[in-house]
Order: C-alpha cells, then structure tokens, then sequence
C-alpha cells in the first residue's frame, strides 16, 4: 500500500499540474525544495520513488507524472499525463475548431516529412484548407506562436518540430494515427520522429 501523500507531494503535484512539463534537472531541483520546504527527509537518489508514490494516488483520477527524453536536445523531462483522455481532441478545451484543425494538419505534415519538421511557410499555407473556416495567414501566424508557447510545438530559425509534450501526452493517438510513419526507440522504446540520434549519442543519453 502506498504511503499518504504528504505536503511536499502535494507541493510538487501542483508545480507539475501549473507548469505541465518540466526539464530533468528542475524536476531534481523542485523535489529537493519541497522535501526542504516541508521538513521532509530528502534523498537525491530518491526521486523515482517519489514520484512513484505520487502516481498511485493518481492512478484513480486516471493521471501520472511519466518521464521521456526529448528528441530535440537528448534532455530528459517530466510530464504530468492525463491517461483517460489521450486523443488530440483533448485539446478541444483550449482551442477552437479551427485551430485544432491547423494543429492536425501540421501534424501531418511534421509525420510526414523526412525529417520530423515543416517550414512556417509550408503551414502558412494551410490556411486556406482549414475547416470549419478558413484563416488568414496572420491569424494562423498567431496560433502557431500560441502552439510554442504552451509546448505543444518547438521553433527554430522557421522550423517546427512536434514539443516533447506533444510526443509525450499524444502518444498513443500518434502510434494510432501514424503507424506507418512513426518508428521506436531501441532503448527507451519511446517513438521516435525527428532523424534518429547517433548510437553513440543514444547510449549517452539513456535514461
């Protein structure tokens, strides 16, 4: 049976539900401040288990703290999970229609692609094919900039690639979706979308 939940738990519950996704050395960081915060005994080697304390309380209320490793960087992160609800159209809450739209369709074109990324300027000319209604370019230019700020997609220099929340809490409707397009990881077995990493660089990241 597990053990109650204490305040540092519920501390490190709540930064994970406010922040949604965190890189590995601040998730270390967090528990450490609120296992010092609360007076809890605190162990730096520790960390899996408590988050695993935390899982079985959330395993009810269909909800898990998971960790997965970024396909852009080789860091690893942490994610809180909403297990019942794992199609896109979760995001329905957060977005019109016509924005979730635009949201698949970039999708579609990151999976699709070589490389696992899309030029801005190939989803900017999606606008005039999304349903319910069309968009204009900047309206689409706007939602995009919202997409990268709330982590579901990644920019550089013009480029998209899928977030690592995305990948994360999406999984299961991209492995359902995409199954032709998408690959696993022979370490970690996460999927894989962007160009395969290095064996070596692989190795060195394992989690």
């Amino acid at each position: 049976m597990a053990a109650a939940l204490n305040e540092s738990h519920r501390r490190f519950l709540q930064t994970m539900m406010s922040q949604g996704i965190l890189e590995g050395s601040m998730v270390r960081k967090l528990h450490k401040h609120c296992c010092e915060t609360h007076k809890v005994h605190y162990k730096h080697d520790q960390l899996d288990e408590f988050i695993k304390n935390i899982n079985t309380h959330l395993q009810p209320l269909f909800m898990e703290i998971r960790k997965g490793m970024s396909e852009d960087d080789g860091q690893q992160y942490y994610t809180l999970i909403n297990l019942a609800e794992t199609e896109i159209t979760r995001m329905a809450f957060d977005y019109t229609e016509t924005e979730l739209e635009l949201f698949k369709k970039t999708m579609d074109l990151v999976l699709e692609s070589e490389n696992g990324m899309v030029s801005s300027t190939d989803i900017l000319n999606l606008a005039d094919q999304l349903q319910p209604k069309k968009m204009k370019k900047k309206e689409v230019e706007q939602v995009l900039q919202r997409f990268v700020q709330e982590k579901w997609l990644c920019e550089n220099d013009g480029e998209y690639i899928l977030s690592t929340r995305c990948i994360m809490e999406l999984e299961q409707y991209i492995r359902n979706m995409y199954q032709d397009l998408v690959k696993e990881c022979n370490i970690c077995h996460n999927i894989t979308i962007q160009v395969l990493l290095s064996p070596l660089l692989m190795f060195q990241q394992k989690w």
